[in-house]
């Protein structure tokens, strides 16, 4: 109902004959967004327009009422976009985004939909708040609130505020205004998927979409109309946010410094902070200590090769500080989303947060590839998803790729495990080493040139530990009915996309009718695939492994797999027992979860990086927790990722749950046959913003198991 709303909102602000709202806009400009997602709208919108009849029916069991897979307003590659806000993984948010920051408003409001059966919801919103957030934000949600009660009290319609949405995770259409200065809201209507053009709820009431629009214009316009009575205060306030932001007052830390070996690392953190508009630069002096993300205690800056700095001292200091804190305070467990995500942890860059303000510079060289002249072979570095992109292309292009999986030395330069390495021989066919600069040059990864298959140390270029990657994997990905739908579009957003790779989408309940010999690779993302649990597609699995395939499995696909495949979760033994463990105060129903909930939590885990599947890492990965879920160690496969005891790093984690989370795998691979099949019980393509995921994700398609 917000497309809809939005162009009633529209004729009611430009009607000439409206004496009201002509009278607000003296001294207010309404800028309108009239649909977040185009293209879940069109979807919904013709989808519903197919099964209706000439008359709509209200009935909830009608087909009517009953979108299909995926569901929602997610966009062609099913993202949620109003979880991608800070992010900006999306062309949509990308666009939207240079729009909003040429403007930046004063008061933002989002306009969405929940479940038919829900009252309306509005400011103010639920804790937790972010500690940044001012208590004039604070306030003025209520201001617009209580304007907006009382038109509904005058329709007699029910709300709700102050329940449910809260104000912390970054990249939502409330928040980030609010870490722009705005008075950012949320507002929601009850409708949904299930609304159509009217629907009977539990009250026996119906809802109609003419009603849902409306609700959503008298928000729309009251929210203007308090606006324009405080459109003076609302100007004060804002220019003194950024007064504030550019002197530096906002939180203990002053200036951000990230380090890296790696500059392609660095260019993934730089363009985050120019998409947000946050000024950065470099330091002269280096001299000073910080709080050091990895290790997690007070150091001094150790220089990794290359740096960036962020000042906390300029316009966009609170988003700044809220995207690269080391850790968010949270007042209130009871979350809507994820409660961690800094940046140097999510993009895997080492990273300071230093409490005084260190002078920066422009001093930001970036460093250019240039093309290598041989007879005999390349060498390409695997230090960053750069180098996963170059492999894909090589592979597209029919380039049979070698990769090392010892260090070796070269001259006077040693090479890591997981090097790529590209030789004359088996690749007489094609332009190998054409293509192969030029992949380079276009990824940004410089290439060197080796001239002899004898090494000066290490494996030579025909030892068995030399392997060879042939043809270029044929990869599916289960999708459809049963799988995540924001799980599967992430993962073909970043074939599609990002890696620019070839992907086949297969619908999940045909998995029985594939011909599985027309792939080398299974993608099973999250979701739970009914035909998975059944003994005879198991079999046919696993035949599909032990005959060279690969399968790749994500968050609870694992676990629906585990049954069958010999995989167990850990359980605690130590679990609370005795006869008053169900006795439970009604009264503290809706918080009883919270000491096993994990909304969103970053741990350290300990990663071989001596297997493919660790290639171009340290011997940690930063993996974002969202459940409680770990494995036993595998007894006949490769236990990759692990917790050990205190692997915590930061973000909420019940009491009960965080106390379990250790001496277990997440990340493994357990060979079979003549193929293998990947674990991964925690997502390393999280909304396609946990950066640092991106190799590892690479390296399950085309390394491992190789």
């Amino acid at each position: 109902s917000s497309s809809e709303a939005a162009l009633v909102m529209i004729h009611a602000l430009v009607d000439p004959s409206n004496s009201t709202t002509k009278e607000w806009l003296k001294n207010t400009v309404v800028v309108i967004d009239p649909c977040i997602n185009p293209d879940g709208r069109d979807r919904y919108v013709n989808w519903f327009n197919s099964v209706v009849g000439k008359v709509m029916n209200a009935e909830p069991s009608s087909r009517e009422h009953a979108e299909p897979w995926p569901g929602g307003r997610s966009n062609h590659y099913n993202f949620d976009l109003n979880r991608d806000w800070a992010w900006q993984t999306q062309v949509e948010t990308q666009q939207r985004l240079k729009k909003y920051n040429a403007w930046l408003p004063q008061v933002h409001v989002d306009f969405h939909e929940q479940g038919y059966n829900e009252p309306y919801y509005f400011a103010p919103a639920a804790e937790p708040f972010h500690e940044v957030i001012t208590p004039w934000q604070r306030d003025f949600q209520v201001l617009i609130g209580r304007n907006n009660a009382a038109y509904f009290d005058k329709n007699g319609w029910l709300f709700f505020t102050k329940e449910r949405f809260d104000l912390l995770y970054p990249s939502y259409g409330d928040t980030y205004p609010v870490y722009n200065g705005a008075i950012g809201m949320t507002y929601e209507q009850g409708g949904h998927s299930r609304g159509g053009l009217a629907v009977v709820n539990e009250d026996g009431d119906t809802l109609t979409l003419v009603d849902r629009a409306t609700h959503h214009f008298t928000t729309g316009l009251s929210t203007v109309e308090t606006a324009s009575k405080h459109q003076q205060k609302l100007m004060n306030e804002f220019k003194k946010y950024f007064d504030d932001s550019r002197s530096g007052k906002i939180g203990e830390y002053k200036t951000y410094v990230l380090t890296s070996k790696d500059q392609n690392k660095l260019n993934a953190v730089i363009k985050l902070l120019e998409q947000n508009g946050i000024e950065w630069g470099t330091l002269s002096n280096k001299n000073f200590t910080g709080f050091n993300y990895f290790t997690g205690k007070q150091e001094a800056f150790t220089d990794e090769g290359l740096h960036i700095a962020v000042s906390a001292a300029q316009p966009k200091a609170v988003l700044a500080k809220v995207l690269l804190e080391p850790r968010t305070v949270v007042t209130d467990s009871n979350t809507y989303d994820i409660t961690t995500w800094s940046v140097p942890y999510a993009y895997g860059v080492k990273g300071y947060a230093v409490k005084e303000k260190l002078d920066l510079s422009n001093d930001w060289r970036s460093i250019s590839v240039t093309p290598v002249n041989t007879s005999y072979g390349l060498l390409i570095p695997y230090t960053s998803f750069n180098s996963a992109k170059v492999l894909a292309e090589l592979l597209k292009q029919n380039v049979k790729v070698r990769f090392a999986e010892k260090p070796f030395k070269y001259g006077t330069k040693n090479y890591e495990r997981g090097t790529l390495i590209v030789l004359k021989t088996s690749n007489s066919s094609v332009n190998w080493a054409g293509i192969t600069n030029a992949a380079c040059i276009k990824h940004n990864v410089q290439a060197d040139a080796v001239e002899t298959g004898f090494m000066d140390q290490g494996s030579d270029m025909g030892s068995p530990d030399v392997k060879i990657i042939s043809s270029a994997p044929k990869v599916a990905l289960l999708t459809g009915e049963g799988t995540s739908s924001l799980g599967a579009g992430e993962i073909w957003h970043f074939f599609d996309q990002q890696l620019d790779y070839p992907l086949t989408l297969i619908n999940g309940g045909d998995i029985a009718r594939i011909n599985l010999k027309n792939f080398t690779v299974l993608i099973v993302p999250d979701g739970f695939i009914r035909a998975l649990s059944e003994k005879a597609t198991a079999d046919r699995l696993k035949e599909f492994v032990r005959s060279g395939g690969k399968i790749i499995a994500l968050e609870n696909a694992v676990s629906q797999m585990a049954t069958e495949w010999g995989l167990k979760q850990k359980t605690d033994k130590d679990d609370e027992k005795g006869e008053y463990l169900d006795v439970k105060k009604y009264g503290d129903r809706e918080r009883s979860y919270l000491p096993n909930s994990i909304p969103g939590a970053i741990y350290k885990m300990d990663l071989d990086n001596t297997h493919p599947l660790g290639f171009g890492y340290p011997d940690f990965y930063y993996t974002l927790k969202q459940d409680g879920i770990l494995y036993e160690f595998l007894k006949g496969g490769w236990n990759v990722g692990v917790l050990k005891k205190d692997a915590y790093i930061t973000g909420f984690a019940g009491y009960k749950v965080k106390s379990k989370l250790k001496d277990g795998m997440l990340f493994g691979v357990q060979d079979m046959g003549g193929g293998s099949v990947v674990y991964l019980s925690d997502n390393p393509l999280f909304r396609n913003f946990w950066e640092n995921g991106k190799l590892l994700f690479s390296n399950a398609v085309f390394l491992a198991g190789q």
